[in-house]
């Protein structure tokens, strides 16, 4: 079951993500010192208020955004821990990179040792 959970936690980010407009929300909460309320957020995009609100929900169900409330606003934070799936994926193509190259100049080496042409 982890690993339906891992999968599921691994779809609802990386589609909260493809969408333009929650990468742009998701930066100015960080550029803005990751928690901004919900009305200073609508206020730097042009689309209507529900459209923001739905982009909200979005990011929160994936879990790379929560909530509480203060009075009658909600603040809005970044949830770094949901953040480091993403790096955490990406860092397998990063790293089989590394090895890749790392890779192909042993080749390399072991067919200069011998004489062969690379």
């Amino acid at each position: 079951m982890a690993k339906r959970n891992s999968r599921d936690a691994y779809e609802a980010v990386f589609g909260a993500l493809a969408h333009a407009a929650r990468r742009r929300v998701l930066l100015a909460i960080f550029f803005n010192g990751g928690a901004m309320t919900a009305g200073e957020i609508a206020a730097m995009f042009a689309h209507a208020w529900q459209t923001t609100t739905r982009h909200l929900q979005v990011l929160e169900a994936a879990g790379l955004l929560s909530h509480e409330r203060q009075g009658r606003m909600r603040v809005y934070r970044i949830e770094q821990k949901r953040l480091t799936l993403v790096s955490d994926w990406l860092a397998h193509f990063q790293n089989a990179a590394k090895r890749r190259k790392g890779g192909i100049q042993n080749v390399r080496s072991k067919q200069a040792g011998r004489g062969e042409a690379a």
